[in-house]
């Protein structure tokens, strides 16, 4: 089959390249080959090797879904497998997922995929969860969306304008390196949802303020990924961990009452 314009390989390493907003002249030198050749390559003149695709394309760190696509695109097969997280390859994985959370109690954490889309989470996450609409709770439930939603966590966020704006920034960071239309799609709704605000003011973070019970919960979130993932499921997950961002927090939820 002719491949088009539209997925041959070198326009679609033109896109990545004026995504990262280099010259071909950068690129060419960051991958050590002649700005002769990059401009052959993305013009369709000559024929990249899968080497050169994967050369290229670690410079201009395209995620791994995508070099995937680059090498379907210059006629070759995917370098990276790409797995379910149930497969038998990823049992330990999966063990690993579940330790984390599990040892993160009783603070909340969650595992998120490229989309928003929950994985898995500790029994702290479902406890602030506790009351929202049980639409929103089946499979797959996105996130992001279930946090603005006025069926979901919207109406008990104090601070809902603040972190929404917080995270249509993060998602538009996160769109910019992958060129990821869901995720185009996704901040679309965000910000449809309410205002987004840029985040502002002299805060170190952006705490995550929410209603549980009584009493009002205040978090910081931190994020970890899998550094060396060489498989596209891995390289796409995202353990999103929250602590206490105050005394009143830490004592509510070490203690033996919890609010939530």
């Amino acid at each position: 089959m002719t491949r088009t314009a539209e997925t041959a390989v070198g326009p679609m390493l033109r896109d990545w390249r004026q995504r990262r907003r280099l010259s071909q002249l950068e690129l060419a030198s960051r991958a050590e080959v002649s700005p002769r050749h990059v401009s052959r390559v993305e013009g369709g003149l000559v024929s990249p090797t899968s080497g050169m695709i994967l050369r290229l394309s670690d410079h201009l760190r395209v995620p791994l879904r995508e070099q995937n696509r680059l090498l379907l695109a210059g006629g070759y097969a995917p370098a990276h497998p790409d797995l379910a997280l149930d497969s038998p390859p990823m049992v330990e994985v999966h063990h690993a997922l579940t330790d984390i959370l599990t040892a993160h109690l009783p603070w909340p954490a969650l595992v998120v995929d490229r989309h928003w889309e929950l994985v898995d989470a500790n029994d702290a996450i479902y406890a602030l969860l506790d009351g929202v609409d049980a639409d929103l709770l089946e499979p797959p439930v996105n996130v992001v969306r279930l946090s603005v939603d006025p069926r979901g966590l919207a109406p008990r966020i104090l601070n809902l304008d603040e972190w929404r704006g917080a995270l249509a920034h993060r998602l538009a960071q996160e769109y910019d390196l992958t060129a990821d239309p869901e995720l185009a799609v996704l901040i679309a709704d965000l910000r449809a949802s309410g205002p987004c605000p840029a985040p502002a003011g002299s805060a170190l973070v952006v705490p995550f303020r929410v209603r549980a019970g009584e009493g009002i919960l205040s978090f910081l979130s931190t994020t970890t990924v899998f550094g060396t993932a060489r498989e596209v499921t891995l390289s796409e997950l995202a353990i999103e961990a929250f602590y206490p961002a105050d005394a009143a927090t830490r004592a509510a939820l070490a203690g033996p009452a919890s609010p939530v």
